[in-house]
């Protein structure tokens, strides 16, 4: 399977993983970087509304950029700001202080490279859903086979890279179509689908795997 770096990416994104427990995905590193998509930015869902997290990089000395030499910007302190709007959307969830200790290291660490710093926070997420892709950056750009479903997963590879995008509409994937959860401000926002992982694991621990099952449509009911 192929996905693109994504830097805490939502629901829908890990339910590629999900339906990979155990398989080999590979994550893109040789795309060319592009903006206002997950590789820098997530969404979650705060006290005040959805919040969108963005992870500043430097500008690249060229025009096009590949993703694996994107460098993170140290500007405006995103770390900070960043970790200080996690605890104040989801201090008071039930697995906040639970996982505090596993997210933390990422917003004191610098890491260099965008790609590395969210190819981790991935590899931590997983691990503590307890699924097991096992996770490798690609070793070359393959363009993206049209020929063959994106949705078939008894296809020889299934290319998600494009499909998992902000500005598309999951419900252009017949195979996803997320499962209410608990979320702690729903009695004033009701249910808000699809957002970071995080918002699905301080909300629901353990349970969040069961989340993703639920949120996964086989291709026999896609089909009805």
């Amino acid at each position: 399977m192929l996905l693109s770096s994504a830097y805490l990416p939502p629901v829908w994104y890990f339910t590629k993983l999900f339906l990979f427990d155990g398989k080999e995905v590979q994550i893109e590193q040789w795309d060319h970087y592009v903006k206002q998509t997950y590789r820098n930015r997530c969404v979650i869902g705060g006290a005040d509304g959805l919040l969108a997290l963005t992870v500043p990089t430097e500008k690249p000395e060229t025009p096009k950029c590949y993703m694996r030499d994107v460098r993170i910007s140290d500007h405006g302190n995103w770390r900070h700001q960043h970790w200080n709007a996690l605890e104040a959307a989801y201090g008071q969830t039930p697995f906040f202080l639970y996982y505090e200790d596993d997210f933390r290291p990422f917003y004191e660490r610098r890491f260099e490279f965008l790609f590395d710093f969210n190819l981790q926070l991935i590899a931590l997420c997983c691990q503590l859903i307890d699924i097991h892709p096992h996770l490798h950056p690609t070793e070359e750009f393959s363009t993206p086979n049209f020929q063959s479903s994106i949705f078939n997963l008894q296809s020889t590879c299934s290319d998600f890279r494009s499909l998992i995008h902000p500005k598309h509409d999951p419900a252009c994937d017949p195979m996803f179509r997320p499962a209410p959860y608990y979320q702690v401000f729903a009695d004033r926002f009701g249910f808000r689908p699809n957002l970071s992982i995080v918002d699905l694991l301080f909300n629901m621990g353990p349970e969040s795997l069961l989340v993703l099952q639920q949120s996964i449509i086989s291709e026999d009911e896609g089909c009805r």
